[in-house]
């Protein structure tokens, strides 16, 4: 089989008020239901990887059960907020307000202080992708992760801009799947809340 799908699924809600990018904070998996239906939905025999830090971590430790376990991956975290991250957004327009405005309407090039830009952000995930199809090529995979380093390989599937792919909702415990074939990607379900 020479395509490789690839079950993206974000992490469970953190109910943070601020900006969470590489700040590590837990999240919330109480709803049992919710989790118990996620589960069923993916891949029984996929591989399971999660980004390192503990709110996806602990996501993919809840959809373990059956599946293996590759270690967790860095190169799969949300983007790199830097300074802003922990910041309340408002709080960020007032110190940063070119800047945090151009963020946001023309996202790509530009980065916060300290973090990276959306460019930074989408060439490390893809980098990672890369990495584990190669290492899994024909494989189901299910990468628990976040919304920032989903859309960037929603925007990638879609070749779509960064500004584009931003308006596309990502919930919590939702599903994206990507199918990558040998020399194509096909974008199956976005968002997909079992």
């Amino acid at each position: 089989m020479d395509v490789t799908r690839l079950w993206w699924v974000r992490h469970g809600p953190t109910h943070e008020k601020t900006m969470v990018g590489w700040r590590d904070v837990p999240a919330d998996l109480s709803d049992h239901a919710r989790l118990k239906r996620l589960d069923a939905h993916l891949p029984r025999d996929a591989l399971l990887i999660s980004s390192d830090l503990i709110r996806a971590s602990a996501t993919a430790d809840v959809l373990a059960h059956g599946r293996h376990r590759l270690p967790h991956d860095p190169a799969l975290r949300e983007m790199h907020f830097g300074d802003w991250d922990g910041q309340p957004w408002d709080a960020i327009a007032r110190t940063h307000p070119d800047l945090s405005r151009a963020y946001w309407e023309d996202p790509g090039p530009h980065a916060p202080p300290g973090g990276e830009s959306w460019n930074a952000a989408s060439a490390r995930v893809t980098l990672a992708v890369d990495r584990l199809i190669s290492a899994h090529r024909g494989r189901d995979l299910v990468i628990v992760a976040h919304f920032g380093a989903i859309l960037t390989q929603v925007q990638a599937a879609r070749a779509c801009t960064p500004a584009e792919v931003l308006a596309q909702s990502i919930d919590n415990l939702s599903v994206t799947r990507i199918d990558h074939g040998l020399q194509s990607r096909a974008l199956i379900a976005v968002n997909h809340c079992p």
